[in-house]
């Protein structure tokens, strides 16, 4: 019996999660150019060995992150515009702990400095934004939904409120496989969907929120580097707990 095989915790990627990797990297390398149609579902559902169900979820995440538009009727386009600059980021990304923290890396970078911007220029309308992500985020995870597009909404609503358009482009290019706390998250394990570990966030968002409307850009940076540092011990105890597994049934061999 292969234990590792068994004590492996990263979970492997969705069907949707394929389709839609396959789909994305064709888009970030011109091989499928802004405005180009993608084929149908039946035809994507033949090419990929997948059913229809699956390439719908994979064109939903494509929607959520920019590169393509859903028109009623007409079929799926490549956006004209997709977020092509920082596209390596999204080729990137893979299901590894590793890559998790890369991420925040990155995050950290962006999103403490966003923070402090939007507590000096948000306007009324935009601090509206962050907190309605906010409250939405509280709403599905009282009703045990994932929470992870809401989650996502309210990190951009700040990066949006910088009136900085390249803040938003670069978490847009990351887009919401930066969230580990949704379903469609390579990082989505049973612990990072716990409640408890949703609601720690929520605590961290409101100490964010609450700068941001105090018009304190000190706080609200120190808010921003406290969430995300705290994202980075998650995965650092993820990580020690894989360890202490391996161990624990090396020894019961």
């Amino acid at each position: 019996m292969d234990l590792t095989a068994e004590l492996k915790i990263e979970r492997k990627p969705k069907l949707s999660e394929r389709v839609a990797s396959a789909i994305r990297e064709q888009v970030l390398k011109g091989e499928i150019p802004p405005g180009q149609k993608l084929p149908t579902e039946s035809r994507m559902s033949e090419f990929f060995g997948v059913s229809r169900t699956v390439v719908r979820e994979a064109i939903a995440t494509l929607a959520a992150d920019g590169l393509v538009e859903p028109r009623q009727g007409a079929g799926v386009f490549v956006k004209d515009h997709p977020t092509l600059a920082f596209g390596s980021i999204s080729l990137e990304v893979g299901n590894k702990i590793s890559h998790a923290l890369n991420v925040i890396e990155v995050r950290m970078g962006l999103e403490i400095e966003s923070a402090g911007l939007a507590a000096l220029r948000r306007n009324a309308a935009q601090e509206a934004q962050i907190q309605e992500a906010f409250f939405e985020f509280d709403r599905l995870l009282e009703r045990g939904e994932a929470t992870g597009k809401s989650d996502f909404a309210f990190h951009r609503a700040i990066a949006a409120s910088t009136n900085n358009p390249y803040y938003v482009e670069v978490l847009d290019a990351l887009g919401t496989r930066a969230i580990p706390c949704d379903i469609a998250s390579p990082w989505g394990t049973d612990s990072v969907l716990s409640r408890e570990y949703q609601e720690s966030l929520q605590r961290e968002h409101l100490a964010i929120l609450k700068a941001i409307s105090a018009s304190d850009p000190e706080a609200a940076r120190a808010a921003m580097r406290a969430h995300l540092t705290a994202s980075q011990e998650r995965y650092r105890a993820r990580l020690s707990g894989q360890q202490a597994e391996w161990d624990t049934a090396k020894r019961r061999v």
